[in-house]
């Protein structure tokens, strides 16, 4: 009698026919599909997919011993990781468990098999299974893909994506601000994607990386002769983003020479390229970031005031990624299935010491230094799991947050656990409550202590 396709399925790796058949009986609450090798096993695993496989590690060709079975051990969970495995031998009992269990076996039981001690522990092991697999989708619930490509479950971060996709359609100059890391170009070219000259060019220049000298000629362009060297003329950036959008990145590094011409050109729309004197009108739209403090720049006299004006009709504060509860996580879990494939095909995903590790981490370098270290760590990798050593975050972070006072300490530690069930909320009062485990009072209480608002 066949079995209902809608069962879980369990996956008996077993060489003995009758044991085969003894379990099928038995376990009739299951979809029992059996294998009697390695191969065998492989292609079940492939064609049903099983949240829970019962292993024996004395597989021919190696019946008698245990090489087989962990090399079949070894091969599932390369290829489906939150797989429960869980094995069984009659051979050096004790090591074999260990070793198992080191290779990520979820639990081991002993030969002669108990079937209904057996039982239990394939029915916590499907229970287990479907817990982890539903926390993985209401994370990723949660979490939105925001402007086209910007992963984020914070709520600080979904306010600068509404505001992006409020001001893209008008012609405003939007002036992006947050430290370095934050992803400024990643919303520059969202502004551009979304607003009408989409089809256009979008031009980017990083005005800080450029030498003073040479700034003025990639912004405004040259005519042949203009000065030694200017063998031919050449289109400055302004001019390439005609139609478009032009991005300048760290415009806080602009001297104020040419603080003056750019003001010029916003105020007219119109170029002369160094050396040329015809005037060449552009139409595009400015957005800008910098990481520096305009206002003290401004105050200092090394930021013109005018142009801050003309640059900022709009100002977007980007959150660090220390601001953004969860979204570490959330990242480093996007950085690991886009980059393993790449770097180290082996890797499947983070062990629960790594994401605890990446969620009490400050991350000063923001989310370019979470994508570079998720690199490393994925090449770095001996295993099926990046591990919290695998980060190699050190002992000095760890000494620096402990260079508090006890009450700072705590208050630390309830802002971040305020803000992640927040956002896992939806900044639903109530429901960060319940996640929580207090009452919506005390709630309340907590967020106008820490002035933390919803």
């Amino acid at each position: 009698m066949s079995k209902e396709p809608d069962l879980p399925v369990l996956l008996v790796v077993e060489d003995d026919e009758g044991l085969q058949r003894q379990l099928k009986w038995a376990y009739d609450g299951y979809q029992v599909v059996t294998a009697g090798d390695r191969q065998s096993a492989m292609d079940a695993l492939r064609a049903h997919e099983p949240a829970v496989v019962t292993l024996d590690l004395g597989l021919p060709p190696d019946p008698d011993g245990t090489s087989e079975g962990f090399a079949t051990l070894s091969q599932l969970l390369l290829l489906k990781p939150d797989t429960k495995i869980i094995v069984a031998s009659g051979h050096g009992e004790h090591e074999s468990a260990l070793q198992a269990i080191a290779l990520g076996a979820y639990d081991f039981y002993r030969k002669p098999i108990d079937i209904d001690e057996l039982g239990l522990i394939v029915s916590r092991a499907f229970r287990l299974h479907s817990l982890e697999s539903e926390n993985r989708r209401l994370e990723f619930a949660t979490a939105q893909t925001v402007l086209g490509s910007i992963i984020t479950a914070a709520p600080e971060m979904l306010k600068v994506a509404k505001t992006i996709e409020r001001v893209a359609s008008t012609s405003v100059s939007v002036m992006l601000l947050g430290a370095s890391g934050t992803g400024k170009e990643l919303l520059a070219r969202a502004v551009h994607e979304q607003s009408g000259r989409g089809s256009g060019p979008f031009v980017a220049i990083n005005c800080g990386a450029i030498p003073e000298t040479l700034l003025e000629a990639e912004l405004f362009g040259y005519e042949r002769g203009a000065f030694t060297g200017a063998v031919k003329s050449n289109v400055g950036k302004i001019e390439l983003a005609q139609g478009g959008t032009l991005f300048l990145d760290e415009v806080g590094d602009i001297p104020l020479p040419l603080q003056v011409k750019l003001l010029r050109f916003l105020q007219e729309r119109v170029i002369e390229r160094i050396g040329g004197r015809q005037p060449i009108p552009v139409a595009t739209r400015i957005v800008c970031a910098t990481h520096r403090d305009l206002e003290a720049m401004i105050g200092g006299g090394s930021f013109r005031e005018d142009l801050y004006y003309r640059l900022a009709e709009i100002v977007v504060k980007i959150p660090s990624l220390s601001e953004r509860p969860g979204d570490s996580v959330l990242l480093a879990r996007h950085f690991v299935n886009r980059f393993a494939r790449e770097l180290n095909p082996a890797v499947q995903g983070l062990s629960s010491d790594a994401t605890a590790a990446i969620d009490g981490y400050g991350w000063p370098g923001n989310v370019r230094e979470l994508e570079n270290r998720i690199k490393r760590a994925i090449i770095m990798a001996d295993g099926r799991l990046v591990t919290a050593a695998d980060l190699d975050f050190g002992e000095s972070t760890a000494e620096e947050e402990l260079a508090i006072n006890l009450r700072a300490a705590r208050e630390v530690a309830d802002r971040r656990a305020i803000r992640q069930a927040m956002s896992r909320a939806e900044n639903n009062i109530s429901g960060a409550a319940k996640l929580l485990g207090i009452s919506r009072p005390t709630l309340y209480d907590l967020m106008k202590q820490y002035q933390l608002s919803n």
